[in-house]
């Protein structure tokens, strides 16, 4: 998972929505209009759009304390550049100072959240507060006073996703990124609520991170273990992961049945709360019974702290609503300006592709190749791709005799860079731009916002060395940090650096994640149906997290129509929605009702919206790989990259030449069905 919290919380000048001051228009129109024919005077009828746009964007901002109605007029007059070259030049140190200004800002909470984010031993009260702090928070207020922010505003027009979307494919690079410049200060928040949403979302991802199982503490009625005693997952990342692999194990029917029903209590807050993080209990998941040398003990369940969490989340993001009039909720916000793709048009995506014939015909091959009725947890299924034959403990040796410290795995950069057709050159470049941390967490990538900084790939390191599963997450954070680096150091211009949003850089990461075995030397079971069974596995993937995220746009939905909720309720609602998605999209396939399993992902509760950006990935990940088969990923992957921060489906058309669709993946499907039935 990309770490991105830390993007809002260092430039939270650069808003990237639109959206008045929250307060009533202090400018009138008829100060507006003096203003506007004075620079009319001046510049002429060819500055006419630039002019009234600027009075337009500045005086939706101007606030009684930034100056009298005559201020606001000669700032006006001051102000606006009416020279091209001049707009250039100052287009320029825009672009110098901002590098400065994220660059640095980023780095700093980067490091203020090392004790937080990293696996350097216990967390201490004051490590928190420091993860709290956010560096930035008064820049935009800094900035509105000194009036760099007016600037801004008056000589650099803001565009609705929509005129992009009309005029973006007309625009040169130069214009793309002026655009850009364009979104920087479109809404005016007081710096203590960027304190505070930093404080509530820092504190949930710090309750994610340290929610561990130990798995070896995990009996049956005869308090039988069935995993290795060392065995520490968090959750969901390692729980799913960990059942993900047990579809080869002799065991692993009933493992996988333990594990669901790990899950099913998180989600609904059964799990005693003294198991979590814990490794003195042993846990009896199925009858939820707790045991101390031989003995059951009582227990209280985790008292609602997931709800809690997600309940903050949700009430940190709702206090920038009063600045967006415009885009008055969250979920508006994330999808019409994160994203740059309305929710409307992602909810039909999900739900035309989970409700298509090919996931049913799909679902009935699995049952066919398992021998069984599906259980919930079969959205997991893993047995379309050849493996390569090792069970899971062989590959974490391999892999931790390969990779025994994070050291070790930093240095073998270049070297993987290599074994995925990057050139000599390209890997030399690439390699240095990157660190590699031990996570506390299950693993993210942080970029840099400067070029003089490195991105950070963060994956869990056990003592004995890396295993497989924080293997195979390293592979999907360097996906990220490649990305990452290419976009900050190849795009033209430094306000386009990124990729449009966070499902494009998912689906690098998955390019690199799928690639794992190969890097390790380790080649797949022969199969000349490989290519048709991995169609077939990436649909069953997509279909699976689309219901996920449904679960998780609808409970944000739901949050706004009831904002008053206690965590009882929001629980309640969360377990309700998710049956609701299961019994509409997923009971007919398995034939089972009323399963709450798409509500366990972490993602729900310090993300903030975050979990459609996978689906989305997925299916611009298919795109983007059918592009690739037969040329070479360095070279294209750098291409891709270079296109930089410009809207998605133009991102799209300039680098697969085609727009966003699962139209592929379901062709995919069917021409992998009626070959498999030959």
């Amino acid at each position: 998972m990309k770490k991105l919290w830390h993007t809002f919380l260092c430039l939270a000048f650069i808003l990237s929505s639109i959206g008045l001051q929250g307060k009533e228009m202090y400018v009138g129109s008829q100060s507006k209009d003096k203003a506007k024919k004075v620079l009319l005077e001046k510049y002429g009828n060819s500055q006419k759009f630039r002019i009234e746009k600027g009075v337009e964007q500045t005086a939706s901002f101007w606030r009684d304390e930034d100056g009298s109605l005559e201020d606001f007029e000669r700032f006006c007059a001051s102000y606006f550049i009416g020279s091209p070259e001049k707009l250039d030049s100052v287009f320029k140190r825009i672009e110098i100072n901002s590098e400065v200004l994220s660059g640095h800002f980023n780095k700093i909470t980067l490091d203020l959240k090392r004790f937080l984010d990293l696996d350097w031993g216990e967390v201490l009260p004051i490590d928190t507060i420091f993860g709290q702090y956010n560096p930035a928070a008064h820049l935009s207020d800094d900035f509105f006073k000194n009036k760099i922010a007016f600037i801004i505003l008056l000589n650099f027009p803001y565009y609705s996703l929509s005129e992009k979307t009309e005029s973006g494919p007309d625009w040169s690079r130069k214009e793309w990124a002026h655009a850009r410049v364009g979104d920087m200060f479109t809404s005016r928040v007081p710096a203590e609520v960027y304190q505070k949403i930093s404080a509530i979302m820092t504190a949930a991802d710090s309750y994610i991170s340290k929610y561990n199982i130990y798995m070896g503490k995990l009996i049956d009625e005869d308090q039988k273990t069935y995993f290795p005693e060392k065995l520490k997952l968090i959750t969901h990342w390692n729980l799913r992961d960990e059942l993900k692999s047990r579809y080869n194990d002799p065991e692993g029917f009933f493992k996988q049945r333990m594990i669901y029903q790990v899950m099913m209590r998180i989600i609904d807050q059964s799990i005693p709360e003294m198991v979590i993080n814990n490794p003195e209990y042993l846990w009896n998941p199925m009858a939820n019974k707790v045991y101390k040398e031989g003995k059951e003990i009582k227990f209280n369940p985790e008292p609602l702290t997931r709800y809690k969490y997600l309940l903050g989340s949700f009430l940190a993001m709702r206090k920038l609503d009063p600045y967006y009039p415009s885009l008055p909720t969250h979920i508006k916000r994330k999808f019409d300006v994160s994203r740059e793709i309305p929710e409307e048009e992602v909810e039909t995506l999900f739900k035309s592709f989970i409700s298509s014939e090919q996931v049913r015909k799909v679902g009935k091959l699995i049952r066919k190749r398992l021998g069984r009725k599906l259980k919930p947890f079969d959205i997991w299924y893993t047995g379309f791709t050849p493996g390569s034959g090792i069970q899971e403990e062989e590959l974490d040796k391999i892999v931790a005799q390969k990779y025994p410290t994070v050291e070790s795995f930093e240095k073998d950069l270049k070297n993987i860079l290599l074994k995925l057709e990057f050139s000599q050159e390209q890997a030399e470049f690439i390699a240095p731009k990157i660190a590699v941390d031990p996570s506390r967490g299950i693993g993210h990538a942080w970029g840099a916002e400067m070029k003089s900084d490195k991105a950070h790939l963060r994956t869990r390191v056990p003592k004995e060395g890396l295993n497989y599963k924080g293997y195979n997450i390293a592979m999907h954070e360097f996906g990220h940090c490649v990305e990452q680096t290419l976009t900050l150091h190849k795009v033209d211009y430094y306000m386009l650096r990124g990729v449009p949003n966070t499902a494009f850089t998912e689906a690098f990461a998955y390019v690199f994640q799928e690639r794992d075995l190969d890097v390790l030397g380790i080649k797949r079971k022969e199969d000349p149906n490989r290519k048709h069974l991995k169609a077939l596995e990436e649909l069953w993937n997509t279909y699976e997290i689309m219901g996920v995220s449904l679960v998780d746009m609808k409970a944000w939905n739901w949050l706004y129509k009831n904002p008053k909720a206690t965590p009882a309720e929001l629980k309640d609602a969360v377990i309700s929605i998710a049956k609701e998605i299961w019994n509409t999209y997923y009971a007919d396939v398995f034939g089972i009702k009323d399963q709450p399993i798409l509500a366990i992902y972490s993602h729900m509760i310090d993300a903030a919206l975050y979990l459609p950006d996978y689906p989305l990935g997925h299916v611009i990940a298919f795109q983007v790989r059918n592009f690739l088969e037969g040329k070479n990923l360095g070279e294209e992957m750098e291409r891709m990259c270079a296109l930089g921060n410009i809207i998605p489906q133009e991102w799209m058309i300039k680098a697969v030449g085609a727009r966003i669709s699962s139209q592929p993946l379901l062709d995919a499907a069917d021409e992998a069905l009626k070959h498999l039935k030959k």
